[in-house]
């Protein structure tokens, strides 16, 4: 795979796909990790001459192409911003994809310039399952660049037409962003340091369940916590009341679970429980204790002080940490305790490598004031969880292609 550094950049237009999708609240910015990720590619860019155009994405817009922003869709304007802020220079933002204002907008950068263009999902071609929209797409944005640079790692297991299509229209590079989390996450996949324990959580089983089930034959422990957990717990017998479950998932989790003793994994889940009504900052909240039913009319929301104790005891010897989804719902302080203490306990070991991905876990590091403790955080949850589970992310794919 070929470094952005290998490129001859200067004075050349080079189209950055970076991965900008950061987290708001209306047009404020909660959360500039993903921008300032961005930096160190970017100024290298920058720094050798080129004129750099970068292509992001923001949330998951609908209808049909600018509509979605018509009708008050996400525009990268705050991002562009941020960015023109930590950047110390102008950073316009077109006002499309690959029309006439983007090709007008990169026209008028000099060498060393940044400019941004709108938000690609507003693009139908972007993410369409068709080879030949996507196609067109990628063909308007070679036209306005003379070179490629894939740093979006978070975007990578993505088909689509900027991360997968685009480089192979253009000489292309990977940055520095991309390079770092394959360093970190090819350790993972080859001998990493023992014991190997890894902590999922988050809201459903569906998404992580085929990860679970290739990490089930290669971590030491699992530890699975967040609403996902509640499926599990459902295929042992235990009554969950209103909690969140997948029913179509049942056997499957079952199967994970069987799978897990045969290779002699050691998976745990919560054995005590913070429920509630409901999800919200009146809820009525009580404590549901070790080996006691979860009632009918109340749901899980986060993972009692012996569950927090018994995956900290987990955590502590171990000289590999993945963490991926929170542990109850974070975004409610009542429902927040267990995924705070866990990223502690993360914190805490001093593991040869830990990693953290997902936007809550992040967030939790951060808020327990522990991230400078952890080995890497990842910019790319979904990503990240992709490479474990052994798949090839079709934007890795393109790079590696020549």
């Amino acid at each position: 795979m070929k470094r952005a550094d290998d490129l001859d950049v200067a004075g050349r237009v080079v189209l950055l796909r970076a991965d900008l999708n950061v987290p708001r609240d209306g047009e404020v910015i909660t959360d500039d990790r993903r921008i300032r990720a961005s930096l160190p590619t970017l100024t290298a860019l920058t720094g050798r001459g080129a004129r750099v155009v970068v292509c992001a994405h923001l949330g998951r817009p609908r209808g049909s192409e600018y509509a979605a922003r018509a009708a008050g869709g996400p525009s990268l304007r705050p991002v562009a911003a941020r960015l023109s802020e930590l950047l110390g220079q102008p950073v316009p933002l077109a006002g499309d994809v690959a029309g006439s204002s983007a090709a007008a907008t990169v026209a008028g950068l000099a060498g060393g310039g940044v400019a941004m263009l709108e938000n690609v999902r507003f693009e139908l071609g972007e993410t369409s399952k068709e080879d030949a929209e996507r196609e067109v797409l990628a063909g308007r944005l070679a036209e306005l660049a003379d070179a490629y640079v894939g740093d979006g790692f978070g975007a990578m297991h993505r088909k689509h037409a900027s991360v997968y299509d685009l480089p192979r229209l253009l000489p292309h590079a990977a940055g520095q962003l991309v390079l770092a989390e394959l360093s970190v996450l090819r350790q993972l996949t080859t001998d990493p340091p023992r014991p190997y324990v890894v902590v999922l959580g988050g809201a459903k089983a569906s998404d992580k369940l085929p990860v679970i089930g290739s990490l089930a034959r290669i971590a030491d422990r699992l530890l699975i916590g967040g609403g996902m957990a509640y499926t599990f717990l459902k295929a042992q017998g235990h009554e969950i009341g209103k909690s969140l479950l997948e029913a179509d998932k049942v056997d499957l989790a079952s199967q994970i679970l069987s799978d897990a003793k045969a290779h002699n994994i050691k998976l745990l889940l919560p054995v005590d429980h913070v429920v509630a009504d409901k999800a919200s900052h009146d809820a009525r909240i009580q404590q549901v204790g070790e080996g006691r039913p979860i009632p009918h009319d109340m749901m899980a929301l986060d993972i009692g002080p012996k569950s927090v104790e018994l995956f900290s005891d987990e955590i502590g010897d171990a000289r590999t940490i993945v963490w991926n989804g929170p542990m109850g719902v974070f975004e409610i302080e009542a429902f927040a305790k267990g995924t705070k203490k866990i990223a502690r306990a993360v914190a805490d070991n001093g593991a040869a490598i830990s990693i953290v991905g997902g936007g809550d876990s992040v967030a939790a590091v951060k808020a327990a004031g522990v991230a400078d403790k952890i080995t890497h955080i990842s910019t790319g949850g979904g990503a990240s969880l992709e490479f474990l589970e052994g798949k090839k992310l079709p934007g890795v794919e393109a790079l590696t292609n020549k």
